[in-house]
């Protein structure tokens, strides 16, 4: 297994910066997850690891060599993009193997190769097919797969379910994690889908404006957000944040509270409100409330709660689950 290492990364064209000085180790064997709002560079450094994108200044090592001047094919490295890619003409086979083909491996490795990652993504069935007569989860898995034949050293991935319908992106997470505990191979992965990125990752490293705001587990940047950024960004919905006076009466600059850490009465609580909005989800209701001191607090709630447009509700925080950022 192979580790991949950042040293003061830089990416600029002309006068604007993109990538500030990153530095970052992704340990060996780990599903590591970029999560960022759209143009925080997340899929620039991605390319930068992959020899795509060349940094203005700084190092990248992987599995300990340095590779800052290597070229992509040299990198030990395989991508998925957001794109398929995947050529019309070609069978299933033919597509998972395309690379080793054009490496002139001989005839009998590569059918084993492609028969071996054809087993890994439950394609067997399929090897005779055409791209067309395929599904986009189907047509993903091939892409995938022609990365696995590859047997690379890291694999990289630029937000490749973002074509897909919610539900089959939903069934793609899982059948990703799954491949990465039978491969037990470095992963890299590239979303804006903060979902996506709690679900899936061992590490996320969460990008704002070229630079790394905080790295962490899931549950330690859930639970423990370093920034306001970071705490508006992890979770759903989001943590709601307030500043001016309230956040000075609780002696801050910025208070947060999430939405499922809040407690509703019809009798008392810290906040008073008016319901303004419902959104039903089944199992959750998630409840927009008018409160004058704050504006809108957002609150999650069971799905079953039989709550009203215009309904005055009171708002309590949970004891220790307050978030204040100075």
């Amino acid at each position: 297994m192979t580790s991949v290492v950042l040293e003061k990364v830089r990416k600029s064209f002309g006068s604007l910066e993109v990538m500030k000085g990153v530095d970052l180790t992704v340990d060996a064997g780990e599903f590591c997850v970029f999560v960022g709002p759209s143009g925080c560079g997340k899929s620039t450094l991605l390319r930068i690891i992959s020899g795509l994108e060349t940094q203005t200044s700084g190092k990248v090592f992987i599995d300990s060599k340095d590779v800052t001047d290597a070229e992509p094919s040299k990198r030990g490295i395989a991508m998925v993009f957001q794109s398929y890619a995947l050529y019309p003409h070609l069978t299933v086979a033919e597509n998972i193997g395309f690379g080793l083909s054009l490496a002139r491996r001989p005839k009998a490795e590569i059918a084993e190769r492609v028969k071996q990652t054809a087993d890994i993504l439950q394609l067997s069935h399929l090897l005779d097919r055409k791209p067309k007569a395929l599904s986009g989860g189907q047509r993903q898995r091939v892409a995938i797969g022609r990365a696995i034949v590859r047997n690379p050293k890291v694999f990289l991935f630029d937000e490749p379910l973002s074509n897909l319908d919610a539900s089959l992106r939903s069934q793609m997470r899982i059948e990703l994690t799954e491949l990465h505990a039978k491969l037990g191979a470095t992963m890299i992965y590239v979303t804006h889908d903060q979902v996506e990125a709690m679900t899936m990752a061992d590490k996320i490293v969460v990008l704002n404006g070229g630079a790394i705001e905080q790295v962490g587990t899931p549950m330690a940047l859930y639970n423990n957000p370093a920034t306001p950024f970071v705490a508006g960004f992890i979770g759903s919905p989001k943590m709601n944040l307030f500043e001016a006076e309230i956040a000075a009466r609780e002696g801050c600059r910025i208070y947060g509270i999430r939405p499922e850490h809040i407690v509703l009465s019809s009798t008392e609580g810290k906040w008073q409100g008016k319901v303004r909005h419902i959104e039903r989800l089944g199992a959750d209701t998630v409840i927009h409330l008018d409160v004058p001191e704050l504006q809108v607090l957002v609150v999650r709630t069971d799905g079953d709660r039989q709550i009203s447009v215009g309904e005055t509700l009171f708002a309590s925080p949970v004891n220790g689950k307050e978030h204040r950022f100075s």
